[in-house]
């Protein structure tokens, strides 16, 4: 399904992360499982070989290599879809522990699959974060969380921030186009802290990786319904 092993190292070298053989083996299980059951359940519209390892596997893995994740650290990854960043993240560092958030039961079904075919463990929830995170076993209890979403950062800064744990870190991954400090009051609002916009170049394409420091506890309020955070963004 990928291409051979050594042009995925040379893709994978090209953003300085090192790939070996197991690791490869996995991520061509992934990508196989990936487009065969996207043939029944819609995941994603890529599904190129060429464009999945860059597009999903590369994209989602260069997060461990814009941002130092100390070992066994927790992270939880909101909004999930077909597993990413998440599950490119495990494969790359098995130490982490991984949880993965989705609203629709589809696609945690897809993950469930997806971890058993590659052998890895991870914490699948279906619901909502903003009913998750008001639960005292998900709350502040993350060292990161991640989302790869289009909504502004102001949104998914309420949906995700609640999750982290002071001195810990929320990571968006967003494309170019946003002005990412417009979100500052909303952010420090719930907590949180912009500390950098690391830009950089994917396949000629421009993408931006916001890193959001927890500084403070978010206040009880937060987050509000969904409906309330479209409705009336802060």
């Amino acid at each position: 399904m990928l291409p051979n092993f050594e042009l995925c190292c040379s893709k994978f070298s090209a953003y300085g992360i090192t790939l070996n053989e197991q690791q490869y083996s996995k991520f061509d299980k992934y990508a196989k499982f990936l487009v065969e059951y996207n043939e029944k359940v819609n995941l994603t519209a890529i599904t190129a070989p060429e464009e999945i390892l860059t597009k999903h596997f590369i994209d989602s893995a260069l997060v461990s290599k814009l941002v130092n994740i100390p070992e066994n650290s927790a992270i939880i990854d909101i909004g999930t879809g077909a597993g990413f960043p998440s599950v490119p993240l495990k494969i790359l560092r098995p130490d982490l522990k991984m949880s993965l958030l989705d609203s629709l039961n589809k696609r945690i079904v897809f993950l469930k699959q997806l971890c058993q075919l590659l052998e890895i463990e991870a914490d699948l929830i279906h619901g909502r974060a903003e009913d998750f995170s008001k639960l005292p076993e998900y709350r502040e209890k993350f060292d990161f969380s991640c989302a790869r979403a289009v909504a502004e950062i102001s949104t998914l800064s309420e949906f995700c921030l609640p999750f982290v744990k002071v001195g810990g870190e929320f990571i968006a991954m967003k494309g170019p186009g946003e002005d990412i400090f417009a979100a500052e009051k909303a952010v420090k609002t719930l907590g949180g802290e912009i500390t950098d916009v690391i830009e950089y170049t994917l396949d000629n394409e421009k993408r931006r990786l916001v890193r959001i420091s927890k500084i403070s506890q978010t206040p009880t309020k937060y987050p509000r319904n969904s409906a309330q955070i479209k409705k009336k963004p802060l």
